[in-house]
């Protein structure tokens, strides 16, 4: 802990040959508090104590977000940097800072903010922050925390797992947007002195930066998940010190094979926004149990999970609607309180549904929900094993859902078994990390098809879409004859482009766009995309068994 600062005097004093970025250059210290100096006397020249922080390099938030602080500035974290969420956001705040889209207002930091030499201790009392959770519902909910609660959250990390990091480089693959990457990938860093590295978006990006220097992993378990083994992860053993995991249960299968091949056992941390971490669990075989963070207290009180700690507004026990239990070294999950339902005033346990769904052998994971309407009806989303996804592939599907609707049948009747099915490779999770009932109710409504990617590369990539007659693009065009309209064409093709592609904001125009051949429910369409970055324009085009449907390019700027 000799190089330990605390949370609010690291922006203070420098220290020599302390690092912050790894890349594309180590930053030094002073150089870091030049920028939090900027910041500072930007922030300071505004009205208004409420200012919107987003940026998509964690190097340059932390200096806008000391620097916000030292003006006196409560600063609140979006997810994202979207106009409607940017939007929502505008009534309750001052102004925004960081990477907006073109044309929103975005305040910079000033080119000569002075060393930060007067700069004194924050006050942990006064300096604020807002995150935000989307719960269960996906409904932004804004939670205010204090500096205090985040100092004692980063010391607790330190004394629980600092020993072995030493001066580690931390990679991520979450966002320092929401509080387990902004505690984990910058505030935890800074007070540690370790370097913090860019964002590694996909595996391969992961494992290229995990080859150099000792490192740590800040990953969430959608990540952890889809490790591709075909990578050569053989660069990577030996090199990570520890590997993170927050934001959702980590399946046993998944934590299991991400240790084989990162060759570290993933140390899940258990919290949530409003309470911080709360207890971790280390995956060095089958089910460990949950072990309090230190200065965590926690109790059982009706099978209810309770807990006392630093990381909470106000020292008095949480009530949380997790049900857990005890043992010897100290407690096991085992599931939400509050997921009764009522079907035909019946009362059913979703948790229970799910516990007997994945004893199936061929079920990985599954999510139960209750589908809104004038009849209540229960519907599951599964991902299923290994062995069943490629059956499934050929026209298995009803089969699959009627041999899990038979399981099912021990101990459910028919009115209280899902009448609706979802397969899926993986439950769709929010940036957090969070499968949310908004996310897993979209999968039976969709407005997107299914992507089977068959080729994702930097500037080329080709999927092919499966069009199911219950897409909501097929609504009005028409009746009794459905075709896929033109505009969902153009927007599908924009959206599957941006999850491979980086691609500028901005919209300009469309050229050379062509529909040839109508689509309609029941085709199979191959999507080919080529992004041109020198040209700024994406070009598409749709094939099927019929012949090519559509084609065009569409040209960005931003």
């Amino acid at each position: 802990m000799a190089d330990w600062l605390p949370l609010a005097s690291v922006a203070v004093r420098a220290q020599p040959g302390r690092g912050v970025a790894a890349a594309p250059l180590a930053l030094d210290h002073a150089a870091f508090l030049q920028q939090v100096a900027g910041w500072r006397q930007a922030f300071a020249a505004q009205q208004g104590p409420d200012w919107v922080l987003y940026f998509d390099d964690a190097v340059r938030f932390a200096a806008a977000l000391f620097g916000a602080w030292h003006a006196g500035k409560r600063a609140f974290l979006c997810g994202d940097n979207l106009p409607q969420t940017l939007g929502r956001l505008q009534a309750q705040v001052d102004g925004f800072a960081g990477d907006m889209p073109v044309g929103w207002p975005s305040l910079q930091p000033l080119a000569n903010g002075g060393g930060g030499a007067d700069m004194a201790p924050l006050d942990e009392q006064a300096t604020r922050l807002v995150v935000f959770t989307s719960g269960s519902t996906g409904e932004p909910v804004a939670i205010e925390k204090q500096l205090r609660q985040l100092a004692r959250e980063v010391e607790a990390l330190e004394a629980a797992f600092g020993a072995g990091l030493g001066d580690a480089q931390v990679h991520g693959t979450v966002s320092h947007q929401h509080i387990y990457g902004l505690l984990f990938r910058v505030l935890w860093p800074l007070a540690a002195g370790r370097r913090i590295a860019a964002r590694a978006f996909f595996p391969e990006d992961m494992v290229a930066a995990l080859a150099g220097p000792p490192s740590l992993l800040v990953a969430s378990p959608a990540h952890l998940r889809r490790l591709p083994e075909q990578l050569d992860w053989a660069a990577v053993q030996g090199r990570l010190r520890a590997v993170f995991s927050s934001g959702g249960a980590l399946p046993a299968e998944a934590a299991l094979q991400a240790r084989a091949l990162l060759g570290a056992a993933p140390t899940e941390i258990y919290g949530s926004t409003e309470t911080g971490g709360i207890a971790w669990r280390r995956w060095t075989g089958e089910q460990p149990t949950w072990q309090a963070l230190p200065g965590v207290e926690w109790r059982i009180d009706g099978q209810r999970l309770e807990v006392r700690s630093p990381h909470l507004p106000q020292d008095e026990w949480w009530r949380s609607e997790d049900r857990a239990e005890a043992d010897a070294q100290g407690f096991r999950l085992l599931g939400r309180a509050d997921r009764i339902v009522k079907i035909e005033e019946r009362r059913v346990s979703l948790d229970a549904l799910e516990r007997q769904l994945l004893e199936h052998p061929e079920v990985r994971q599954a999510r139960v929900l209750l589908l809104p309407g004038s009849r209540n009806a229960l519907a599951a989303v599964v991902v299923p094993a290994a062995s069943e996804a490629a059956r499934l592939s050929s026209n298995g599907r009803r089969a699959f859902s009627q041999r899990l609707g038979a399981h099912l049948a021990h101990g459910h009747d028919a009115v209280t078994r899902p009448r609706r099915w979802r397969f899926v490779e993986a439950l769709p999770i929010n940036a957090q990390g969070k499968t949310t009932e908004s996310a897993l109710l979209a999968l039976f409504r969709p407005q997107l098809p299914e992507p089977c990617w068959q080729l994702r590369e930097p500037a080329r990539a080709e999927l092919e879409l499966q069009l199911d007659a219950g897409l909501a693009a097929f609504d009005g065009h028409f009746p009794g004859t459905p075709i896929l309209p033109g505009v969902a064409q153009l927007d599908w093709a924009v959206r599957f482009a941006r999850e491979v592609f980086a691609m500028p904001p901005r919209f300009v125009r469309m050229e050379a766009v062509k529909f040839q051949r109508v689509a309609r429910p029941g085709d199979r369409l191959q999507l080919s995309l080529e992004w041109q970055p020198h040209k700024r324009a994406l070009v598409f085009a749709y094939r099927s068994s019929h012949g090519p449907h559509a084609s065009g390019r569409v040209v960005f700027d931003g």
